[in-house]
């Protein structure tokens, strides 16, 4: 197509390609610096592979001395989600991966592509003036019947050879359908040949090759001069170009893809950037595995960790865990300083296992203060579970006397936190608000009668006494069980259970019970003097009504 025909077609006062070049300079960065990129869809939430990718995105770059970036790839409006580009952010913002450059902070911007449609069009049109594109009018119906009549013929489905019927039109036939109106898209005039193999090496995979590409893929789509949109694969390619992105971390379904970008970057001119592709997070299922899919597995998409409240700092470290299997080995401090390393990532998809997740994000808050807890747990309720938070806010000195029980100064700490949705679970009945007081008859009580269990708990109420030694204080429980012909022991309960309402076990379940309404509790004698002696009589009066 000649510059005649190409640049009507374009706004007058559209700048050449130069004026771009100026505009975003080569970086003044180290060598060896990687600028990176993470170019997440607007068309779905944050998937918690996008997480892993960008995790591995921000070390590599920073550890060069590079640049990490964010651009929202957001080129297809109609299947745009709305609150997609807030949950992004606030995504990144949870797991400390906030990036360099976004959206209204660096000087490659706008890092949205719907807003550089003028730096595509510039581009299109210089291909277009050099005969590396031209203009396609096919019809869908036209379309429609050419891929039937490749699968009939049984050969590949595309837009290349005898099938592209565009691709060596006339100026005038052009011009022509131009001067109709009809409606039409750019398509890059491919130099690849059907059957041809493509090498190239691959940043964590080493030297691959795959099948060229040779179908004149749609570089702008269809619609007037000003608003004409590119399509991922020529956005990607000047974009990256222009922030001057040198190293492109990406999932492996982009693997044959590469011909294709490598021609676009050829054809413009253009350095290409080095490639590195990511194995998929997978899920395993009886007899194999496959892929983490947002549409069937609720752990896929990022809100999953954010809304329970798994600790950043604790995905971050499994994350990493599955990038290199030997920082999994590491404490979780030194390995999440530790570099992650391409050639150290597999090319098989690792396994998203979440009991391993909890045990590790378990053990992660173990190790946390008190104080620490209560500020984390403070910051994710807040956004969570207001309820929560309220009485957190009220009586925080009740909250860190709670979360001491069992943890602090003990060998082995209590691990009931596995997440911070977990909290109201484990703790939530240390604090009125979220404590339902239970009554007799409650099934937790077991088959006592009821009169058995008003009578227990009222002469509890009437000597019960706040005793520091916890051996002391269960031993009301005791004297109370022998008055109301408990059995001493669980074995002579089983020896005779006829003669016995049970053994001291079931005595002491239901105060535990009426204390914390669970039948399975912390040291029982420690979670009484947490409550106090009060709030310890008020719930066991519940017993008595």
């Amino acid at each position: 197509m000649t510059m005649i025909l190409a640049d009507p077609l374009f706004a007058p006062d559209l700048p050449e390609p130069e004026h771009w070049e100026r505009h975003y300079p080569p970086r003044e960065l180290p060598a060896g610096a990687k600028v990176t990129r993470l170019g997440p869809s607007p068309t779905g939430f944050v998937h918690i592979g996008g997480i892993y990718t960008a995790m591995v995105d921000q070390d590599v770059a920073h550890r060069s001395g590079g640049r990490y970036l964010v651009r929202i790839e957001d080129t297809d409006q109609a299947r745009e989600v709305e609150g997609a580009i807030e949950q992004f952010a606030s995504a990144f913002r949870y797991f400390g991966l906030a990036p360099d450059e976004e959206e209204g902070r660096g000087d490659y911007g706008p890092y949205r592509q719907s807003r550089r449609a003028a730096i595509y069009q510039s581009f299109a049109r210089e291909l277009l003036r050099e005969g590396k594109a031209y203009l396609c009018f096919a019809t869908v119906d036209e379309l429609a019947r050419s891929r039937r009549a490749q699968e009939n013929a049984h050969v590949p489905t595309g837009y290349y050879g005898r099938w592209a019927i565009w691709r060596d039109a006339t100026d005038e036939q052009v011009r022509a359908k131009l001067a109709e109106g009809a409606p039409y898209v750019v398509r890059f005039r491919s130099p690849g040949v059907p059957g041809r193999r493509v090498e190239f090496t691959d940043a964590i995979r080493g030297a691959l090759e795959a099948d060229d590409n040779y179908n004149d893929v749609v570089l702008l789509k269809s619609g007037n001069s000003s608003e004409r949109l590119p399509t991922y694969h020529f956005a990607h390619a000047v974009d990256d170009h222009l922030m001057r992105v040198n190293l492109v971390i990406r999932g492996e379904e982009w693997l044959p893809s590469v011909p294709m970008h490598l021609q676009l970057f050829a054809a413009l001119g253009f350095e290409p950037p080095g490639y590195a592709h990511i194995a998929l997070l997978m899920k395993p299922i009886p007899g194999g595995k496959r892929k983490l899919s947002k549409r069937k597995d609720p752990e896929a998409s990022v809100d999953f960790y954010i809304d329970a409240g798994y600790p950043a700092s604790a995905v971050l470290y499994y994350l990493r865990g599955l990038a290199n299997g030997s920082l999994a080995e590491l404490p979780l401090p030194e390995a999440l300083a530790a570099p992650i390393k391409l050639t150290d990532l597999g090319g098989a998809g690792p396994l998203i296992d979440q009991v391993k997740l909890e045990d590790i994000s378990a053990d992660y808050i173990a190790t946390m203060t008190g104080e620490q807890i209560l500020a984390a747990l403070r910051t994710w309720a807040a956004g969570h579970d207001p309820q929560v938070a309220a009485v957190l806010d009220a009586e925080p000195d009740l909250a860190l006397a709670a979360l001491a029980v069992e943890r602090d100064g003990v060998a082995n700490p209590r691990k009931d936190l596995r997440k911070w949705s977990d909290f109201r679970t484990a703790y939530g009945f240390f604090f009125a608000p979220l404590f339902t007081l239970v009554r007799p008859g409650d099934p937790q009580l077991g088959n006592l009668p009821a009169e058995l269990v008003r009578a227990f708990a009222s002469d509890f109420v009437d000597g019960y006494q706040d005793l520091a030694d916890p051996g002391e204080w269960f031993g009301q429980i005791r004297e109370l069980a022998t008055k109301h012909g408990f059995a001493a022991s669980a074995k002579e309960y089983k020896q005779a259970p006829d003669a016995y309402p049970g053994s001291i076990r079931e005595a002491s379940q239901l105060i535990r019970v009426a204390l914390t309404g669970s039948t399975r509790s912390p040291d029982l004698a420690s979670v009484a003097r947490v409550l106090g002696p009060a709030e310890v009589i008020r719930r066991v009066c519940a017993l008595t009504a």
